[in-house]
């Protein structure tokens, strides 16, 4: 009897270590990238009970994200899905009076044609929804009147139809433009259309331009009205050439007349603009002191016109978002900030507070997504490192935060890695940056190292939720996200650091960051790896060329030549900022391009490297990879070149972006598993 009970126990000990071993959670797999849900874009519905956001899931079958507006109700937390069944839906906004939402959604206006964006208009209390615009390039950003009757919208110009032979002359002038533009550079120009339906009619024109959003980087700046609704603040860029794009200043346009006046008397670098709730005044962006290498700063100038002046340098931080407060005695603003991104209530005159956001971090990517109530109430897409993005609200600033959503909770249920903070000093400068740990990290053992440095440069590395990370952590990896001088979150100073100086100075900070890891002992110096896209790539081949050590490495359309940069990029001719001037005016200018350029050092790489680029991105040009395949092919270094035929600087859809992260990891996991061949 005693046998068979405690055999019984057994078997019952058995069986729960079984069932606890069955709910143990699993590590991030790369089959988990899609089931992340994107939340973006909140807005909060005039009455201040409700919020619509766009909540977007990776369709692989169909390699696109398909995207639905989603109102929540603020009080229940209930949802309930608007749209279903729309192939893609952006830039919700509700009526001034509630009634309505407006939201852009791509058409075919014509058989054989590409889809655009167009208006949509959907009645909240039920009922069809209208297409109000055929723009035949498609809507780019649109702005509700105060009165609710008519919407603005920016759209880009057609070109001219030309009839008998000159139908084929397809020449043009190119200006400031990158190398793979295929035609003349056309401006985009204000239009208006009837809220309940009815014909457009065009408010601006001419070969200068409203500005023009080429991601990665701020949506472009808006049509914002003035309360009164009789005229509407706009930037006016001077030509709609991508490498013109400094030049262009805040202008008011009389809706009635479409005449237009200059606000604060530049030209140059302004941003952003928008009406103060009262009228009074309009605030934008600016760099600080008008220097472009400076960090971004918000200004406020009479909206009858006069000199606009900075109400944000003492917090010293590179703005991405500023949002009048009902009262028009306050701005919210909001930035990358140390490694998280904060958001602050700063006054007009007077010092900013801080709001207490807890351990997260609103979404931010050039731009923060964050919106403000009628009430004074903010909503805001956040993630923290252990939970991709949710839907957060406060109902005043003073408030903390609620999460509305929990639409990520079976990624978030995963066995996810632990991310810290550390510092090292470097030079002059703290420097900062995050390290994620393997679950069930143990400090006893060694661990191979990866680096995901980041791009930018003016960008940083935050406590926010990576799925790369988390995916090489599941791999038994530590990754180190190190800043580095010429990153956005620790003020002017540090930011511009980098100037006339893109790669050494940096360099010796991310070393410093290696070091600083080693000297703790789990870090097996045999395998450490440096990746990165963008600015990370031109820091992972510089790197490469100046540093030895590393075990192999993956540069994502890495910056490897200024000369290109300068000459072939989107923002071509403005690059010559960040070395004092034009490469083709100043030999010794000429030589620091080529000093500070990668491939410069080409003879010195040893490491094995896989290469990646899309083979029409504006922004960094694929011939700088094209030049670093054949620069490590010639001195004998192990190295794979992967491209992707499609055009930008990411790729935008499931598909593509799950092969980069597959080919990243294997890539850095082949040479982590064989034995090194220098002796490391």
């Amino acid at each position: 009897m005693k046998r068979t009970v405690i055999q019984a126990c057994f078997v019952l000990i058995a069986l729960l270590v079984a069932v606890g071993s069955a709910q143990q959670p699993r590590r991030m797999q790369l089959g988990d990238l899609g089931r992340v849900v994107r939340v973006s874009d909140p807005q909060i519905s005039p009455d201040g009970t409700s919020i619509v956001v766009v909540v977007a899931r990776a369709n692989y079958d169909e390699n696109r994200y398909d995207g639905d507006l989603v109102l929540v109700d603020i009080a229940s937390r209930n949802q309930r899905v608007l749209t279903t069944e729309r192939r893609s839906v952006s830039q919700p906004r509700f009526s001034p009076g509630g009634d309505r939402l407006a939201f852009l959604s791509n058409v075919v206006l014509a058989s054989g044609q590409q889809p655009h964006a167009q208006i949509f208009v959907m009645p909240m209390s039920g009922g069809d929804v209208r297409r109000l615009t055929s723009a035949p390039k498609g809507v780019q950003q649109f702005a509700w009147s105060p009165d609710g009757r008519t919407i603005a919208y920016a759209t880009e110009d057609e070109a001219e139809k030309k009839t008998g032979p000159e139908r084929f002359n397809d020449s043009f002038e190119v200006g400031n433009d990158d190398f793979l533009i295929q035609s003349q550079a056309l401006p985009t120009h204000a239009w208006l259309v009837p809220a309940d339906g009815g014909e457009a009619h065009r408010l601006t024109s001419g070969s200068w331009s409203l500005p023009i959003n080429h991601p990665p980087g701020a949506p472009a700046s808006p049509l914002a009205w003035s309360p009164d609704g009789k005229s509407i603040v706009l930037i006016r860029m001077a030509t709609p050439h991508s490498g013109d794009a400094r030049d262009s200043a805040v202008q008011v346009l009389d809706v009635a007349t479409g005449r237009m006046r200059g606000v604060t008397g530049r030209d140059r670098l302004e941003g952003q603009p928008a009406f103060s709730p009262d009228g009074a005044l309009i605030a934008y962006w600016q760099p600080r002191d008008g220097d472009s290498g400076n960090l971004n700063e918000i200004h406020v100038a009479p909206s009858t016109g006069g000199a606009g002046k900075s109400i944000t340098r003492a917090i010293d931080r590179h703005m991405a978002r500023s949002i009048w407060m009902p009262d028009s005695k306050s701005l919210l603003v909001g930035a990358n900030d140390g490694t998280r991104v904060s958001l602050w209530l700063q006054p007009l005159d007077g010092a900013a507070r801080k709001l207490d956001l807890g351990n997260l971090s609103p979404a931010s990517s050039f731009w923060v997504d964050v919106a403000v109530g009628k009430s004074g109430a903010i909503a805001f897409t956040a993630t923290d490192p252990l939970r991709p993005a949710e839907l957060y609200y406060m109902s005043s600033p003073s408030s903390l935060p609620k999460r509305l959503t929990n639409l990520n909770a079976e990624v978030a249920g995963l066995a996810l890695g632990r991310t810290e903070v550390i510092s090292w000093q470097s030079e002059s400068f703290t420097h900062n940056g995050l390290v994620t740990y393997p679950p069930e990290f143990s400090s006893s053992q060694k661990y191979p190292l990866v680096l995901v440095v980041h791009g930018g440069p003016t960008a940083a590395s935050l406590e926010t939720f990576s799925s790369q990370a988390q995916l090489m952590a599941a791999k038994g990896w530590v990754v180190f996200q190190p800043n580095y001088r010429g990153s956005d979150q620790l003020g002017n100073v540090y930011q511009r650091a980098i100037i006339n100086d893109a790669g050494a100075g940096p360099g010796r900070d991310v070393m410093a960051g290696v070091e600083a890891l080693k000297r703790r002992g789990f870090v097996d110096p045999s395998r450490i790896a440096v990746s990165g896209w963008s600015y990370g790539g031109y820091m992972t081949t510089w790197l490469i060329g100046n540093y030895q050590g590393w075990r192999v490495a993956v540069a994502g359309a890495p910056v490897t030549d200024w000369m290109d940069q300068y000459n072939l990029g989107d923002a071509n001719v403005r690059r010559g900022s960040a070395f004092g001037g034009s490469p083709w005016t100043d030999a010794k200018r000429m030589q620091a391009y080529i000093e500070q350029s990668p491939i410069a050092y080409a003879s010195k790489m040893r490491t094995p490297t896989l290469v990646m680029t899309n083979t029409q991105d504006f922004r960094v040009t694929p011939t700088q990879a094209f030049k670093l395949y054949h620069a490590l092919k010639d001195n004998g270094v192990p190295t794979k070149f992967i491209a992707y035929p499609i055009y930008g600087h990411n790729a935008p859809d499931p598909v593509r972006q799950r092969d980069v992260q597959r080919r990243w990891m294997e890539w850095i996991e082949q040479y982590f598993r064989e034995p090194s061949s220098n002796g490391q």
